[in-house]
């Protein structure tokens, strides 16, 4: 029969002291405990290879080590990449991340705010596109205040559409930047592929570059919508060749949908860049296997998941903070000059 594990009580007896002064060395109180104790209990506890236990731990300091990341979509290198960035910057300070992808759905965001609330973590970071649903906006913020108010830490990344510290991601100026580089380059009749109008994001790229175009040329981009997505792209790329435009280029919103963009056009017989330039929006790391090299707007995302976890534990400032990401435009294979 396995031997019975070492409970606190053991420690206590085996340390000589009291059970509340053995909770308090090993749980993280905030009560000083003498070092000479201390000293005893963590060699009781090495001795007898008891293990705390970490609802203890959280009780004792009102929280746990645990952050939680929730994202859109954890198969999408946009959000990967970001979680990497926050998770290697949590492993310095000895934090534990708890990812939750929520699939845009706004009710399973909800939930997993609940569950993490549950959990006592210490700080929650939401990553991924705020959507113009007041509604859930509202209700998010019956999450998000009382954690805030009992202690725990709250940031974003994306759109600064919630009371809390966030990295804002200039979408706007990055694609307006885009744009005018486009035109630049010799481009004059160039399409736009789109996310759903409901998602920030999506509105912000495609009336940033529409703003950018107007900046240096004449006419309107067309505009294709679709999901924010490979398959979206894919979707909407047949749907804008379908429909006979008379284009040069293509602005798909991310780089998801530039690459199912790409992949339509080689299945319709499209050459890019010859005969359609393309570029994207993110700079993921897909792209490095993606022929042409395609041209996009470069986001620091593994900086940005580093900035967010930075927010979330430094101190309390009095108003929610913003640190603003700008892209870089990076010219590639797939928009040669004309």
């Amino acid at each position: 029969m396995p031997a019975r594990a070492a409970t606190l009580t053991d420690v206590a007896r085996e340390a000589g002291v009291s059970l509340a002064t053995a909770s308090r060395a090993l749980n993280g109180s905030d009560r000083v405990v003498r070092a000479e104790l201390h000293a005893r209990v963590l060699e009781a506890a090495a001795r007898l290879g008891y293990t705390p236990n970490a609802q203890a731990q959280s009780m004792a300091r009102g929280s746990t080590d645990l952050v939680g990341l929730l994202v859109n979509d954890i198969s999408d290198p946009y959000f990967s990449t970001i979680a990497a960035g926050l998770a290697d910057a949590a492993e310095e300070h000895g934090l534990l991340v708890m990812l939750g992808s929520t699939g845009g759905r706004p009710a399973r965001e909800l939930e997993l705010l609940a569950e993490l609330r549950r959990q006592r973590g210490r700080a929650i970071v939401l990553a991924g596109s705020r959507t113009n649903d007041r509604a859930h906006l509202r209700e998010l913020s019956t999450q998000v205040d009382p954690f805030a108010a009992a202690g725990g830490r709250v940031a974003a990344i994306g759109e600064p559409k919630l009371p809390v510290d966030t990295v804002v991601v200039e979408n706007r100026r990055g694609a307006r930047d885009l744009a005018v580089e486009i035109r630049r380059l010799g481009y004059r009749r160039p399409a736009i592929l789109t996310g759903p109008e409901r998602l920030q994001v999506s509105r912000d790229r495609r009336d940033g570059f529409t703003a950018g175009w107007r900046e240096s040329a004449s006419g309107e981009p067309v505009c294709v919508a679709d999901e924010f997505s490979r398959d979206g792209g894919f979707r909407a790329m047949h749907r804008l060749l379908d429909s006979g435009a008379e284009i040069d280029c293509v602005f798909a919103i991310n780089d998801l949908m530039a690459m199912g963009a790409m992949a339509a056009c080689r299945e319709r017989g499209v050459d890019v860049p010859q005969d359609l330039a393309v570029a994207g929006f993110d700079d993921i790391s897909t792209l490095r296997d993606v022929t042409p090299a395609l041209t996009t707007v470069r986001l620091p995302l593994i900086e940005m998941g580093r900035m967010a976890l930075d927010l979330v534990l430094n101190d309390v400032a009095a108003k929610p903070r913003r640190r603003k990401v700008r892209g870089e435009v990076i010219v590639r294979e797939s928009t040669p000059p004309r």
